[in-house]
């Protein structure tokens, strides 16, 4: 289970799937966390409080504020934790599409936030990293 590292097949490989609903970015207070069961797809905490990332009808429905919906892109290669490249890859490409991009790395694959009207460019983008 260690992943691949080796950058070109990686890229050779890519396969970018979208998941069907947008996702919000919210910042809660350290305590402050709603009384809802919100499932977020991510949790980050700092020292200004905790970044949940999930889907942008729950955040709605539970009065969070948030700017913006974000589609969530999943990498379908099992990148390894050591690999080297594949982030500036990402967001290199999407930076010179003008693509605002945010990727978190899970154990298993690298995930990129996008915005929602843009997601299906930047799909082309990353795909396009395939023939490179």
């Amino acid at each position: 289970m260690s992943g691949e590292t080796d950058l070109e097949r990686m890229l050779a490989t890519l396969v970018v799937t979208r998941q069907p609903d947008p996702v919000a970015y919210v910042t809660i207070a350290d305590g402050d966390a709603p009384d809802l069961d919100l499932h977020p797809w991510a949790v980050v905490k700092e020292a200004e409080g905790t970044t949940l990332v999930l889907d942008a009808a729950a955040a709605r429905a539970a009065g969070l504020p948030f700017e913006g919906e974000w589609a969530w892109l999943s990498l379908e290669v099992h990148s390894s934790l050591h690999a080297v490249g594949l982030t500036a890859a990402l967001s290199g490409a999407l930076a010179g599409a003008g693509i605002p991009a945010n990727v978190i790395a899970g154990f298993l694959h690298d995930h990129v936030l996008v915005p929602s009207d843009r997601a299906d460019e930047a799909v082309a983008v990353l795909q396009g990293l395939r023939g490179r």
